[in-house]
């Protein structure tokens, strides 16, 4: 492994923590009493409210005595005494260390040589000590001991803020790049602390439903991943293969037809938080693996479904957002009751001007490509009519909006509808442009049933990849009798996106689906050479951490050739410097 000068100097100082007899990596718990966010709650009362200066609390009985433990975020070393900026799971604060304070006897090598010396940015440290304020007013803790609890090896990313002319903050060297943030979330999240808010919110959100299901006496279950049959949806599914039972498997692209069983079973309502996977494209709102709850509940239609619906988001928004009004980009987003109602029909017409409800597969076909959009022989009239919908619908439904009554060809699992002949039904929750929720007044005549999988298997003859599969089980516990029943599912990662205001799936998602990381090939010393690097610097500019030209073109050349003079002594190089117009030729600046 090809390491940086940085990655081999922490290296050293680790082996140096050894040789002196601490474990850089000790077992023991260390006993954290409190937090930055305790400190602050107590002391900062946040705009406007300054601190006491100098405030000592050596003596509060609370306040006297704390134990903290962090990343180490920043130094500013001043011979006897220093600060460092240490930054824990709630937040960043000042710490101060005094030598004669740390090392109260004649041996100073705690603060002169392991602190001084031996720590990095991004070391992991324990603290005891006690809250004071410095001459400025500033928050702090008085450090009187401490202990390494790990030693980072690699160093992190160093975001700067620095303060313009007209008072602004501006951020340099920010680790903003979408591929190393998702594919090193982990130091996304440590470098990047609102990135973790999200994620809070993102489990206050989940938190939020599940209250509001539970608080309504509906029991959480959970049901297979690996699937014999998959259903529940019109998706290509991830196949595997069971060694043991010799049998294909594939991964649940929905728990629709589980939840539907319990229903048979006697439950009134069941909810299940479902990791689903489709073997599908991936763009801004798909992920191959994805979350969303699905509920269904006995004796009840996709009407009341609705206004469930638009009670328990309204309740997220609050619980997330503390509004129900949520930013989205350029636009506000209300999801105060009630939404909007639109049917499939009346959405199109509205948006194409064209009224699609009695057409035949062949006039929707030539409506669609007069459209421009794509289509192919494989599209039956279920699909045409959902293409038209997403290219003249969808995009323009900001507010949150019901589209309701689908075409009875577009939804197998879905009752007809009660009143009106070809529809069933069904609504879809639109919001920010995109389907949030799918819900259905639940088709539970086995008969029918088994016609409209039937018709599934003919879609599929014609090429249908993404049409439902016949799963006999299911047919069989419906002819045993399921009530009437509404069922939605509510795709957690979407509304998320839409109650933090992230543009992209992958924004809120710990680790989303990547493509495998591309090796890094050492450049040899021709192609070095061929970017302009004479021979005889390379050894430096490898000894830099840049390993292949195109890191090189990376690089700040002024910063490049400062680091060149102080690499040049360590490998003791007796070549002239070279001037800073050829250093910026290296880069290709």
């Amino acid at each position: 492994m090809l390491l940086s000068e940085q990655e081999i100097n922490r290296r050293q100082k680790r082996e140096e923590l050894i040789r002196m007899g601490i474990d850089p990596y000790p077992a023991a718990l260390f006993d954290v009493t409190t937090t930055i966010a305790d400190i602050r709650a107590a002391f900062d009362k946040g705009p406007g409210t300054e601190i006491a200066p100098e405030m000592d609390l050596s003596g509060d009985e609370r306040w006297g005595n704390v134990q903290l433990a962090g990343r180490l975020m920043g130094f500013r070393i001043m011979g006897s005494a220093s600060f460092a900026e240490i930054q824990d799971s709630t937040g960043r604060l000042q710490f101060y260390f005094r030598r004669d304070d740390i090392c109260p006897g004649e041996d100073k090598t705690q603060y002169n040589t392991v602190f001084k010396k031996l720590l990095d940015i991004g070391d992991i440290i324990g603290v005891r000590g006690h809250v004071f304020s410095t001459k400025t007013g500033e928050l702090s803790v008085y450090v009187n001991e401490f202990k390494v609890l790990n030693k980072s090896l690699r160093p992190l990313p160093v975001v700067k803020e620095v303060v313009n002319e007209k008072g602004e903050k501006e951020t340099f060297d920010a680790f903003t790049d979408a591929e190393q943030r998702y594919r090193q979330r982990y130091v996304d999240l440590i470098v990047n602390p609102h990135v973790r808010d999200v994620f809070v919110k993102r489990t206050k959100l989940v938190n939020s439903i599940r209250q509001f299901l539970s608080q309504k006496g509906y029991l959480e279950v959970e049901t297979p991943i690996l699937q014999p049959i998959h259903g529940g949806a019109a998706a290509r599914p991830f196949r595997t293969h069971h060694n043991s039972l010799d049998m294909t498997l594939y991964m649940r692209i929905a728990n629709e037809l589980y939840l539907k069983r319990l229903i048979v079973g006697g439950y009134d309502g069941v909810f299940e938080f479902a990791k689903d996977f489709r073997n599908e494209g991936m763009d801004r709102t798909h992920n191959p693996e994805f979350t969303q709850v699905e509920f269904y509940v006995a004796y009840k239609d996709y009407l009341w479904m609705m206004d469930t619906i638009e009670e328990m988001v309204e309740k997220v928004a609050l619980d997330v957002a503390g509004t129900t009004k949520v930013t989205v980009g350029d636009n506000v987003i209300d999801f105060k009751r009630p939404w909007k109602r639109l049917t499939m029909f009346e959405a199109i017409q509205e948006y194409t001007g064209v009224d699609v409800s009695d057409m035949e597969e062949a006039e929707l076909r030539q409506v669609a490509e007069g459209r421009g959009i794509k289509v192919d022989s494989t599209m039956g009239k279920s699909k045409l009519i959902d293409e038209l919908f997403g290219d003249a619908c969808e995009p323009n439904l900001i507010q949150p909006t019901f589209i309701t009554d689908y075409p009875v060809e577009m939804s197998p699992l879905t009752k007809k509808h009660r009143s009106k002949p070809g529809l069933v039904e069904r609504f879809e929750a639109i919001c920010n442009g995109k389907e949030i929720a799918n819900a259905y007044s639940e088709l539970n005549d086995p008969l029918d049933q088994r016609e409209r999988f039937e018709e599934q298997l003919r879609l599929a003859e014609r090429g249908d990849e993404e049409a439902m599969a016949l799963d006999e089980d299911f047919l069989r516990a419906l002819e045993y009798g399921m009530p009437p029943t509404a069922g939605v599912g509510l795709g957690i990662d979407r509304l998320t996106m839409i109650m933090t205001n992230q543009p992209s799936i992958q924004d809120v998602l710990f680790f989303p689906q990547m493509r495998p990381e591309k090796k890094l090939e050492q450049s040899d010393e021709s192609d070095f050479v061929a970017a302009g690097v004479p021979a005889e610097w390379i050894p430096a500019v490898q000894k830099l951490g840049f390993l292949t030209v195109e890191q090189l073109r990376t690089a700040n050349p002024n910063k490049l050739f400062n680091d060149l003079g102080g690499v040049r002594k360590k490998l003791k190089l007796e070549v002239p410097m070279p001037n800073i117009a050829d250093v910026r030729s290296w880069t290709g600046q």
